[in-house]
């Protein structure tokens, strides 16, 4: 429910484009730049607020960043034709949000889990595409109803207060050094993980990063375009807001199956091939190749695979970066997708305006997805925190299970006899 607070305003800006546009004339480009402000300091201040998760924990930044998150979004409703206004009102969304995005509800499920962890993140996650699903449809009939305006207030007050009730009773943190819950005694444990300085020269964590900003990009750029996509094919708001919402129900399965798939099999390979599949989405979107049965196929493909990319990306950082440092570590990945959410529409707002559609942008897409997908694939294998934690003797220590056992075959052997 959290994380779908946060997804609220990606899953309903689209929907805006046209009352917008008709009361003050404003172009895609400039509509579009407002997600994009707000997720470039998203990106800015990711790491920044993942240090407070790692000394604070994830309630304690949470709750409050919850109400200034309402507020943000229901000022929203004071808009008046200015575009500055519209720049500052992103502006403070995008600093407040960022203390609700994803890198706060990962790291509280990672660190409660000891098992099946891919599906606890993944029905986590699932708030993306629960919001994906609902919000669509209600946004549309909520500005038919009640006009844009009131609908901003409706959007912040009603499913913003509902998170807040739900957090404030259900959202606690494990406190690792206790080996429990904060505030409840418990035994030792020791948190694996690699320092800051270690993460910064790890390759496996650069190419998880360099794979879920372009990804993330591209599948942003047609979250926030698809409604405009959908009506320019000749489809009618009411049916491209149930569509859109097609796209949530795949992404909610996405997210259960991925999760339990990420617990059983190798997380590399489920996510490359999953965000790979996305490249098909974008090509089946492009003029002329487009029907309308389709379209349908489309968001089904892209609603299974986008709802998938921040939940691989969490599975894999703490598999590769471990959880002694998650919340920095995991805080610079949030970082790349918050940046990327933002170049992503701002593509897709330049390829219509510039280039007469979007023929372009889904092009790149596609290709951008195709490319994310191949750097997951090749991912090396994951380090033994184990034999890291215990060797202490100043010798080599393997990194991978690969390492271990060329480690293994160098030791000498017990003489017989």
């Amino acid at each position: 429910m959290g994380f779908s607070f946060f997804s609220l305003m990606i899953a309903s800006t689209g929907l805006f484009f046209d009352p917008l546009n008709k009361a003050f004339g404003w172009s895609r480009t400039l509509l579009s730049s407002g997600a994009s402000i707000a997720t470039v300091l998203t990106a800015v201040l990711s790491p920044f607020f993942g240090v407070l998760i790692d000394r604070h924990g994830s309630r304690r930044i949470v709750l409050p960043g919850l109400l200034v998150t309402m507020a943000s979004i229901a000022a929203f409703s004071l808009i008046n034709g200015s575009a500055a206004q519209w720049f500052g009102l992103w502006s403070v969304f995008g600093f407040v949000a960022v203390s609700i995005k994803s890198t706060a509800w990962t790291a509280a499920v990672l660190k409660a889990f000891e098992r099946s962890k891919g599906l606890a993140l993944g029905l986590t996650l699932a708030g993306a595409a629960v919001a994906q699903a609902i919000v669509p449809p209600l946004t549309n009939w909520l500005i038919v109803t009640m006009g844009w305006r009131a609908t901003f207030v409706w959007l912040a007050v009603g499913w913003g207060g509902l998170t807040f009730l739900l957090c404030f009773f259900c959202l606690f943190d494990r406190d690792h050094k206790r080996g429990g819950y904060a505030g409840v005694e418990g035994s030792q444990a020791i948190v694996d993980g690699l320092e800051r300085h270690e993460a910064l020269r790890d390759s496996a964590l650069w190419r998880v990063g360099i794979s879920n900003f372009v990804v993330m990009a591209m599948t942003m750029g047609l979250t926030i375009h698809l409604f405009p996509i959908l009506t320019n094919a000749g489809v009618s708001r009411t049916n491209a807001a149930w569509l859109s919402s097609l796209a949530g129900l795949a992404g909610i399965a996405g997210k259960v199956i991925t999760g339990y798939l990420l617990d059983r099999y190798k997380a590399n390979w489920v996510g490359g091939l999953t965000l790979g599949a996305a490249a098909l989405a974008f090509l089946l979107l492009i003029n002329g190749i487009r029907s309308p049965s389709l379209i349908i196929v489309a968001l089904l493909v892209n609603g299974y695979a986008a709802g998938t990319k921040t939940q691989i990306t969490g599975f894999l950082t703490a598999s590769y970066g471990g959880l002694r440092n998650f919340g920095v570590i995991y805080g610079v990945m949030a970082a790349l997708m918050a940046l990327a959410s933002g170049v992503g529409p701002l593509l897709g707002g330049l390829s219509y305006d510039y280039l007469g559609g979007y023929d372009a942008f889904l092009a790149l897409g596609a290709a951008g997805c195709l490319l994310g997908g191949f750097l997951m694939i090749t991912l090396p294998a994951y380090p033994d925190w184990a034999l890291r934690e215990t060797d202490n003797t100043g010798a080599r220590v393997p990194k991978t299970s690969d390492d271990k056992q060329s480690l293994g075959e160098l030791e000498p052997k017990p003489e017989q006899g």
